[in-house]
């Protein structure tokens, strides 16, 4: 029966039915325009022949995103099958879509859903969308480091008893700094109540395929996951897969993704899900333990350094940090003087190292299967530089990375209420009608239908001077803010 597997997980449908194509010399008297590239000379040398003539459209030999009946859905089981998943879509939206289609798949308008606050904007985006009430629970919060944990096994079972009218308990597994909460604890008392049980594994790809990793949503019994395939996994930007359990509706799902999704699937996004997904189950095990042996490294040589701490297991507590990816290279910052965000710009300018980013005390070193110990041994070294010529005092560094938000409106009742721009200080008070967040992680300081605060205000002109990328309002200075009125 492996042996089954091992050899169907070799195939690759969708790439293999590209390569077909190729060979083929169709004339395309079809979109897009740019006809394989000979109508964008400069396009085709950038990007070059072999990518953009296999950017085409759909058509009967290559199938159809939107309703696929053969190489994408043999695509998509293999997917489901090397996930474990009752099936697997093809996402072509960023997790982003996942996400939204997840959401929407479970939620409707008036319907609660259980979460935690420290959500991607892509949850909060779902429920302006769909008009589902969020049930926040407000994470523990590890003071030393700023960083909001995971659920408490305790705090989910109360949201339930407190909302046994809600349809769904939504879980971060891991979030971005690797925190795992207790996901078959939380699935079973989902299920218990008749609830679904919906994981954002944005970061969590390897999860499926490393040994010794934190339970996979699949594994754990969740009915819904969103996979992106791009971050840990190997493929091209914006793709991802959104997996499904045995009590999903494959229709109802596909309809859903089909509301928001493009009808012009990129052949280039979905060939790369499809490679990458063969990759990892062929030799998975093996790419992401060398992954985790370049994260051990990492963090043993960055603690010899001094003042900063690079955290891993050790955080573990059977609840509030139920398992840790051991992946995640974050290093606290804040006790050699220096917020993340500036270590991020050091590395960036002056050592030509790009970490994924940096907030007010914390960066993240994303590694994964492209990277090698040469660079993380340059990463180390930089870091080591920077302690030497930058390290000052830390006092006046503002510490607190989560504020609990005070919910008044949904946020759907928010964003499309009547509204008004009023500078960033006169809005303490006011009730907040958009979105404001360093990107990334992208989790909101604001979400529609919060209350603004001092606290908040002081913590957005932190991140300001500190050089955070801020995202989310209309007006993209952050001068302002559009409150309700």
């Amino acid at each position: 029966m492996e042996e089954n597997r091992t050899a169907a997980q070799k195939r690759a449908p969708v790439y293999e039915a590209l390569q077909c194509f190729r060979q083929m010399r169709v004339v395309p008297f079809d979109v897009p325009g740019h006809k394989r590239g000979r109508g964008n000379p400069e396009l085709a040398d950038f990007l070059g022949a072999q990518c953009v003539e296999i950017d085409v459209n759909s058509m009967k030999p290559l199938d159809n995103l939107c309703h696929p009946v053969s190489v994408i859905h043999e695509a998509e089981i293999l997917a489901a099958e090397a996930f474990g998943a009752a099936h697997a879509f093809l996402m072509v939206g960023g997790t982003t879509s996942s996400v939204q289609s997840m959401v929407l798949s479970a939620c409707k308008r008036g319907d609660k859903i259980i979460l935690p606050r420290n959500v991607h904007r892509s949850v909060i985006n779902a429920l302006v969308l769909c008009g589902a009430v969020p049930v926040y629970i407000n994470p523990e919060i590890d003071h030393r480091l700023g960083i909001s944990l995971g659920m408490k096994r305790e705090q989910v079972a109360r949201a339930i008893s407190e909302n046994p009218d809600a349809v769904a308990v939504l879980v971060n597994n891991p979030t971005y700094y690797g925190v795992c909460s207790d996901l078959k604890a939380i699935v079973k008392m989902a299920h218990d109540a008749g609830m679904f049980c919906l994981v954002d594994e944005a970061h969590g790809t390897h999860f499926y395929f490393g040994e010794h990793m934190p339970v996979s949503a699949m594994a754990a019994g969740a009915d819904m996951a969103a996979v992106s395939m791009h971050k840990s996994g190997g493929s091209l930007t914006q793709s991802s897969l959104l997996l499904i359990g045995p009590g999903i509706s494959e229709g109802h799902v596909r309809q859903i993704i089909n509301l928001t999704q493009t009808t012009s699937g990129s052949y280039l996004l979905m060939s790369s899900l499809d490679i990458s997904r063969r990759n990892l189950a062929l030799r998975g095990k093996e790419i992401f333990s060398r992954v985790v042996e370049m994260a051990d490294y990492a963090r043993e040589e960055i603690n010899t350094i001094g003042g900063y701490y690079a955290f891993g297991r050790e955080l573990i507590n059977g609840n509030s940090v139920y398992d840790f990816d051991p992946t995640k290279l974050s290093v606290h910052t804040r006790d050699i003087g220096l917020a993340g965000i500036e270590v991020y710009d050091i590395l960036r300018d002056e050592y030509d190292i790009q970490i994924e980013f940096g907030d007010i005390g914390n960066i993240l070193a994303y590694l994964s299967i492209g990277d090698r110990m040469q660079e993380v041994e340059r990463l180390v070294s930089a870091l080591a530089e920077i302690h030497r010529r930058y390290k000052t005092d830390s006092r006046g560094l503002l510490s607190q990375e989560y504020i609990d938000p005070e919910v008044v409106l949904s946020p759907q009742e928010a964003f499309y209420n009547r509204k008004k721009s009023v500078p960033l200080r006169e809005s303490a008070g006011y009730v907040c009608s958009e979105f404001v967040m360093c990107y990334p992680p992208g989790i909101p300081i604001l979400a529609p239908g919060e209350r603004i605060t001092e606290e908040i205000l002081d913590y957005i002109e932190y991140a300001k001077m500190k050089g955070c990328l801020m995202t989310g309002p209309e007006d993209s200075s952050i001068s302002n803010l559009n409150i309700l009125i």
